[in-house]
């Protein structure tokens, strides 16, 4: 069964970087242990999105559309992925902004100025070239995704909209109403309000306790 936007499905992924073969995200725990980047804060297992929600990266998300379970190679062209780079993100920052800091500025060095992550590309005497463009922009991209199911349960679409917002909370679907147990402001649930009934038909209201 081909699968259609609005659709919600699980998926496991490993995405890497076309040229170097570097894996930059991933869901599958054995994966993360023998390429050594296992992070023991991480938690691994397959995701569920809604295709056409933007839970992935659009590229990616656009893709999914028409394919069927089961496991894919899915490429993304710089274009599909994080853009090309904007030579007008790149900016020149007096050495004296670290060393106020107390920082030493070295290639490499990911810093926080103004509120923005960026990423130090030269240092040479007092000029430091930073680079605020993603840092996989400029790059082709490619996942080995494999559809494991589409998701018919309403209980388990509930949360993992839920899960976009909070790491804990607490479902229970009662006729054609979610009650939700989560700690989230009031504009927040509204959004989260919107989509459930939006994405899920059978959902009619939404209670926040």
């Amino acid at each position: 069964m081909k699968i259609k936007k609005g659709e919600f499905i699980e998926v496991d992924f490993v995405g890497r970087i076309k040229d170097t073969n570097e894996i930059f995200d991933l869901t599958k725990e054995d994966t993360a242990k023998e390429n050594n980047i296992y992070n023991s804060d991480f938690q691994y297992k397959p995701v569920i999105i809604c295709v056409g929600e933007g839970h992935l990266l659009k590229g990616l998300d656009e893709k999914l559309i028409g394919k069927e379970e089961g496991k894919h190679k899915i490429e993304l062209k710089t274009e599909e992925a994080f853009g090309k780079k904007d030579l007008k993100l790149l900016r020149l920052v007096p050495v004296n902004i670290f060393r106020k800091e107390n920082l030493k500025p070295f290639p490499g060095l990911n810093v926080n100025i103004d509120g923005i992550i960026g990423t130090i590309r030269s240092v040479s005497g007092g000029r430091v070239i930073v680079d605020f463009n993603h840092p996989l922009a400029g790059k082709d991209l490619f996942f080995d995704l494999e559809i494991k199911r589409i998701v018919k349960d309403d209980k388990e679409k509930v949360e993992s909209l839920v899960s976009k917002l909070s790491k804990e909370f607490e479902v229970n679907i009662k006729e054609k109403k979610a009650e939700v147990k989560v700690k989230l402001g009031e504009k927040e649930k509204e959004f989260l309000k919107e989509k459930i009934t939006k994405l899920i038909p059978n959902i009619k209201n939404v209670d926040f306790t």
